[in-house]
């Protein structure tokens, strides 16, 4: 069985101090017993306060990401943050294509492909992002859109790092709006994106691969999300800067791993 995942990006907020008492309530709550077999949490701050954060969660099951990283090692790249560095402060996870770096400052597929290959290089788990515009879905242009995306993001991609590898759907039409599609249609999009895993990467491939869902998740909502059997959880937005909020999220998807 797929091990669920609950991700929390905070984007461009909190300060030290909230992010450090946002992380220290996650901790504490979710603990660090045997329920680390049922789920996986992650927090991914802002890069200034990844060590805080890190320092907040330290000894419990949650565990640290990052929003982004360099497509290089290392270098003369003023303002970029490498893989290396964030595995050195302690980071597990970090989200890499996120709709707003794609449709905002520009990234495209091969950039993002570089990404993703100097990450697991650095032994980061990496969330691959991957979603359609209002525009292209009103399209019927769907899949066209995932398999592009996902066929040049995990271009020449290891086989060895499959274990490091989890997709996250999120409609950009979605993010921040409080739409969200029915769960048959997102299932229906999970299943999608499971087959083309399995095209280029092969079956077994596509049966352990995680995919979560992003856009607009609340706690009510992944009441509905977590039951379809092709969804493994969610990469929360908004929701999770609210310590409460993104607790009954993870424990919703707790039951729902039992």
């Amino acid at each position: 069985m797929r091990k669920r995942i609950v991700a929390g990006n905070w984007k461009m907020n909190t300060t030290r101090d909230s992010a450090r008492q946002l992380a220290q309530a996650v901790a504490s709550a979710v603990g660090s017993g045997d329920d680390a077999d049922l789920i996986t949490v992650v927090v991914c701050p802002p890069f200034p306060y990844l060590l805080p954060v890190g320092d907040a969660i330290a000894g419990s099951n949650v565990a640290l990401g990052a929003q982004n990283c360099s497509d290089q090692p290392k270098g003369a790249f003023t303002g970029e943050v490498s893989a290396s560095m964030l595995a050195d402060v302690g980071c597990r996870y970090v989200i890499i294509g996120h709709s707003e770096r794609r449709h905002i400052l520009g990234e495209g597929d091969d950039f993002i492909n570089r990404k993703v290959k100097v990450a697991t290089q650095n032994g980061l788990n990496v969330i691959l992002c991957v979603g359609e515009t209002a525009a292209e879905r009103d399209a019927g242009q769907i899949e066209s859109v995932l398999t592009r995306q996902m066929t040049a993001g995990l271009a020449d991609f290891d086989p060895a790092a499959l274990p490091q590898l989890v997709i996250a759907y999120e409609p950009v039409w979605a993010i921040g709006t409080g739409r969200m599609a029915k769960p048959e249609e997102t299932q229906q999009t999970h299943v999608m994106i499971r087959q083309q895993i399995a095209r280029m990467l092969g079956e077994n491939a596509a049966a352990a691969t995680p995919i979560l869902y992003g856009g607009s998740v609340d706690r009510e909502k992944i009441r509905s999300l977590v039951i379809p059997p092709d969804i493994d959880g969610g990469l929360i937005g908004g929701a999770s800067l609210k310590a409460d909020e993104f607790l009954d999220i993870i424990r919703s998807v707790q039951q729902q791993q039992r």
